[in-house]
């Protein structure tokens, strides 16, 4: 017999552990007791969460038909007791609690403590985006606050290492839980400022408890990243962990190797980056050049530098015609003028008294008057006779 005969499918296997399960009676009803995480309380109606302790956590599904029922929203954070049956969802073969009943276990101390300090420190405004500073985009040092032993500060070494393997990590080691945790933390991001020991600062520890973190839930520790003039990346938790820190800092980091990743650039892209910006930038460059070439062979083949001179010529010629004209104009001008002069001069000869006198006739003047009629002479009177060719006196008999 072969052994693929012998080989089970996978969802038979899932029945499988899912029937085994189901005939369990005490899985069938249990009541558990935990804190929410990563609530979301789908469009559908349907609650999905997760249920979580200081070591373990079970995912949670809780339907419309029994979310209906609670008298208060939960809520990350929250300490609840739930009420249902353990089974196997068969296509991705998880078990999960299917959520029957659902009650308060108190918010507890801290949650309501952390609750309160967020809406005070939001008020204060220290939560505002115009306080937020700009993380540098080529840092030299990147300092941790962080513990000193544990994968958070392995994993934000290599991630930093390998993104740019010229970039100093400077830890300065930091309880990250416990008493007095937070006033060290505060001091940690004090002395880092004061003596200039990073361009960028990374806040980071790993996941855990609302207890576990709160010392980054501590006034004194968001008023320390308030007041920082390094810029400072909150990593702390897991990605579903929000705590004061990540309100206050300047950006915030699902994971310390997300934090990494934000705080040191990979000199290889940049690098890559770089050569396609002197890549557009030469044939930016090789494109002005020709631009300008064939503007230069353009303007090089133009007549006005062919022949500089051409158009100067041109207006000599059209002044020529002007003047050509104009003097054409002038003469024109005088033959007309001359000819209506002529024909005055022969109307004023044909009225001249001395044409008549030419034909025989005279004028009779006495006392430089003319003479019309015979009865202004008198005899004796010297009178004075104008002819063609000269003047003579006579006596009136």
């Amino acid at each position: 017999m072969k052994y693929a005969d012998m080989a089970i499918t996978v969802s038979d296997l899932n029945q499988y552990i899912k029937n085994k399960i189901a005939d369990d009676e005490y899985l069938n009803n249990v009541l558990v007791k935990g804190e929410i995480s990563n609530f979301k309380n789908h469009y559908t109606g349907h609650m999905y969460f997760t249920l979580k302790d200081e070591n373990c956590l079970i995912k949670c599904i809780m339907f419309k038909s029994y979310a209906q029922k609670l008298n208060f929203m939960p809520k990350d954070g929250m300490k609840v007791m739930v009420f249902g049956g353990v089974s196997v969802f068969e296509r991705d073969g998880v078990y999960q609690i299917y959520v029957k009943a659902m009650e308060e276990d108190g918010l507890g101390d801290l949650y309501t403590k952390y609750q309160e300090l967020k809406r005070e420190l939001e008020e204060q405004g220290l939560f505002d985006e115009i306080h937020k500073k700009k993380i540098p985009m080529m840092p030299k040092v990147v300092g941790v606050l962080s513990s000193q032993t544990g994968s958070v500060i392995k994993d934000i070494i290599n991630v930093s290492t390998r993104r740019n393997p010229n970039v100093y990590i400077r830890l300065l080691p930091v309880p990250v839980q416990g008493e007095g945790a937070a006033e060290k933390i505060a001091y940690g991001i004090e002395y880092m400022n004061k003596n200039k020991l990073a361009d960028v600062l990374i806040l980071a520890r790993g996941g855990g408890s609302l207890e576990d973190l709160w010392p980054f839930n501590e006034k004194v520790v968001a008023q320390s990243i308030y007041e920082s003039d390094i810029p400072i990346i909150s990593a702390v938790g897991h990605e579903t962990d929000f705590t004061i820190a990540d309100f206050v800092a300047d950006l915030r980091a699902p994971t310390p190797s997300a934090a990494a990743e934000l705080a040191v650039p990979d000199i290889y892209e940049v690098n890559q980056k770089i050569q396609i910006y002197q890549d557009r930038l030469r044939n930016g460059l090789l494109k002005k050049v020709q631009l300008m070439k064939l503007r230069y062979e353009k303007c090089m083949s133009s007549m006005v530098f062919k022949e500089p001179t051409r158009r100067i010529n041109e207006a000599y010629i059209q002044i020529d015609n002007y003047t050509k004209q104009l003097e054409n104009l002038i003469k024109t001008k005088q033959e007309k003028e001359k000819t209506k002069y002529a024909e005055l001069i022969a109307k004023l000869d044909t009225l001249s008294p001395l044409k008549t006198l030419y034909r025989g006739y005279s004028i009779i003047e006495k006392d430089n008057k003319i003479i019309k009629s015979k009865e202004e002479l008198n005899k004796g009177e010297i009178i004075d006779i104008q002819l063609a060719d000269g003047k003579k006196q006579a006596e009136i008999l």
